[in-house]
């Protein structure tokens, strides 16, 4: 069972990876004759020839050094559009606070590919699968080789290809988005630099569990509402990776990934904004400057919120700094403390990749109990490894707990928990969080069992990595 605030020790789901290690044969003497057959005068070629091809031989088998190439663009709208994340918000956008962009991160090696793509959007919904396949399909990539994600802000358009659900503004936005973002892996792609990787751990208070307890819950069926609950314990760890040029300290991109919903601001603000995730990146790129792009990833962060959320709007009233832009700028600052202190490489390959989509047990959406007949629920997985740092991406929003549960599972040392990540299933609480109820737990798909089966997925795709 996964509880909030206990954390699951390396071993509870067995690993035992195994590691193949090419060791170079030694060349020994031949030794002294007084009287050298015609045979033994071609033995110095014959060796030297030996040598030769076995030096070609071990070369050829090195593993090629780790490439990597970024992008990055403004993929603010240039029209009012219908803005995510609420129902009862139904009038179009009336201003921009700050640009919301893409920003593309693509490494290769020995030909193997992996191309982390982080969006200033809330998700791809509504039938958005096509713009995944059009980047697979332009830039020739294996399914597990795409990691398509998106912050999860509150405040940027709601991406839709539906002419007759989505406005018109958002699906002429969303079909310039597709193109947009298959050139940027593409230029991603043909501008590849030599780098390594460093990897770098803090943490930050910026998040915290919503789920607070309602007063005289007992005899409620939802003992629980939409706010703040810092009793309870979460992982508040900021994941940092710094990419650098080879053998150098100059950045090409610095990746972090902190579980929290961009949720800042609320239904009543009509105004785009990347919220705490898009500011953090626009605070990180502005302080280290010099063209360096700052990709974020929203974490497991289902039951996670800002520690000030839906805020009706950028209150700038009497010297008051505007909560998102607080709280972006604190998560920014960590991110950027965090990569002061990354000095010393990690492993630079291999890289390796797979996809699999879960078929997991599920429940009628708006209930809290599963029922015997519901269908199951397809999950996207998507796992991949960078040398020592292994990436795990969720098509869902899922609870905190669980990202948890699958880095302390992982084989790896470094596992960045990425969701919102090649699909958009839904809510995947934690088993004993359904009592509660909720939210989370009425629109969730998924029946209580699924977690515990996504967790043990999860790392044993990792050890077959």
């Amino acid at each position: 069972m996964l509880r909030p605030n206990t954390r699951i020790r390396k071993g509870t789901v067995p690993f035992a990876p195994t590691m193949l290690r090419m060791v170079p044969g030694r060349s020994g003497q031949s030794p002294s004759c007084a009287s050298k057959s015609p045979l033994m005068s071609f033995l110095p070629a014959l060796m030297a020839a030996w040598l030769l091809l076995c030096g070609v031989a071990t070369a050829a088998e090195q593993p090629q050094t780790l490439r990597a190439g970024v992008a990055k663009k403004d993929i603010t709208p240039t029209k009012p559009v219908t803005l995510s994340g609420y129902a009862g918000r139904k009038d179009l956008s009336q201003g921009v606070h700050d640009p919301l962009s893409a920003r593309v991160l693509a490494f290769e090696q020995n030909g193997k590919r992996l191309v982390l793509v982080s969006t200033d959007l809330i998700g791809f919904y509504n039938q958005t699968s096509a713009i995944r396949k059009a980047i697979l399909t332009a830039c020739r990539l294996e399914p597990s080789e795409l990691f398509l994600t998106a912050i999860h802000t509150h405040s940027g358009p709601t991406p839709t290809l539906d002419d007759s659900k989505g406005h018109a503004n958002n699906v002429e936005y969303t079909k310039t988005l597709e193109t947009q973002l298959a050139d940027m892996v593409r230029e991603a792609m043909q501008n590849m630099v030599p780098v390594q990787i460093g990897v770098g751990s803090g943490s930050s208070p910026v998040g915290v569990n919503r789920r607070e307890p309602l007063p005289d819950s007992a005899t409620k069926p939802n003992k629980v509402r939409l706010g703040r609950n810092p009793a309870v314990l979460t992982d508040r760890e900021v994941q940092v990776l710094k990419i650098s040029r080879a053998g150098t300290d100059e950045l090409v991109a610095v990746v972090f990934a902190y579980p929290t919903h961009s949720t800042s601001l609320g239904p009543k603000n009509y105004v785009i904004s990347g919220d705490v995730h898009g500011l953090a990146e626009q605070f990180v790129e502005g302080n280290l400057n010099h063209g360096v792009i700052a990709p974020a990833f929203a974490g497991a962060s289902g039951d996670i919120d800002p520690w000030f959320r839906v805020l009706p709007k950028f209150d700038t009233a009497n010297g008051w700094i505007p909560e998102p832009v607080l709280l972006g700028t604190m998560l920014g600052e960590e991110v950027v403390h965090v990569l002061s202190g990354i000095r010393k490489p990690a492993a630079g390959g291999p890289i390796k990749s797979s996809m699999k989509t879960l078929s997991l047990p599920g429940k009628p959406r708006g209930q809290v109990e599963a029922a015997a007949d519901a269908a199951p629920v397809e999950l996207t997985v998507t796992v991949a490894r960078v040398g020592d740092v292994a990436v795990v991406g969720l098509g869902a929003e899922v609870f905190n707990a669980i990202g948890r549960a699958i880095k302390d599972a992982s084989p790896f040392p470094h596992t960045l928990v990425i969701t919102h990540c090649n699909g958009a299933a839904g809510y995947l609480p934690t088993q004993q969080s359904y009592a509660d109820g909720g939210y989370e737990i009425q629109s969730s798909p998924f029946a209580p069992a699924a977690a515990e089966q996504v967790v043990q997925e999860v790392a044993k795709m990792l050890r077959e990595l």
